[in-house]
């Protein structure tokens, strides 16, 4: 997905100034490097937002294009919201290397749920953990980890260790923690 990236100052009145003429601040981290300051285009950030599923937007890959056409591929961070009225006010971008490690939170995603005994007996599904922390090459992000929790019934478990996780990743999380659980209501 590409962004409009601008350059901007550290002032922050500055911020403020940019969130009017609809632009986010933002700030891209690199390994060994100081934070860069730009702003990118607010609609086309909303836009990419809406068009992806539910839990993708810390594996989505984004590219950023500058005023001279440079690209860089980056992936959000954080982000800082407004608590009044939930508009995006900051954004953190670590940008990918081709050969440098990078550490992702991959969302966790549940299939045959519809053949589930455990829901059709009245249970209900229950996500413990809803992203495994990784650690990869930019290469070899997965956009999700899937469990097929098919056969199982109430009070029955899947565990973060039954994902197929690539021999690529490497997980940065107990792998022996509950990931999916089929619980009475």
């Amino acid at each position: 997905m590409k962004l409009k990236a601008f350059k901007r100052s550290a002032e922050k009145s500055n911020n403020n100034k940019l969130r009017r003429e609809g632009k986010i601040p933002a700030i891209i981290y690199k390994k060994g490097k100081d934070g860069e300051l730009l702003a990118v285009d607010k609609q086309m950030f909303t836009a990419a937002v809406r068009k992806l599923q539910p839990g993708q937007l810390p594996t989505t890959v984004f590219y950023l294009e500058d005023e001279k056409g440079a690209e860089r591929r980056v992936i959000v961070k954080e982000i800082q919201y407004n608590v009044v009225n939930y508009d995006v006010i900051h954004l953190d971008f670590e940008e990918l290397v081709d050969n440098i490690l990078v550490n992702v939170k991959v969302p966790i995603e549940c299939t045959g749920v519809a053949d589930c005994p455990g829901l059709k007996l009245g249970g209900a599904l229950r996500l413990v953990i809803r992203h495994l922390k990784i650690r990869c090459l930019p290469k070899d992000i997965p956009t999700a980890f899937l469990v097929d929790i098919s056969n199982l019934s109430m009070n029955e478990t899947k565990r973060l260790i039954e994902l197929d996780i690539p021999e690529t990743v490497r997980p940065l999380m107990n792998l022996n923690e509950v990931a999916v659980a089929i619980v009475k209501r």
